[in-house]
């Protein structure tokens, strides 16, 4: 599970820790990426 949240124009992504993963420039590129992250890590 992540966090999504806006921060100063950009969307964050978290872990469930906190942790910042990474940013894009909109919520889709960032759900795009996430799949993209969740394919590496596994």
């Amino acid at each position: 599970m992540y966090s999504i949240r806006y921060v100063q124009g950009h969307v964050h992504v978290y872990d469930l820790r906190g942790t910042f993963l990474f940013s894009a420039d909109t919520e889709r590129e960032a759900r795009e990426e996430l799949k993209e992250y969740e394919e590496y890590s596994a």
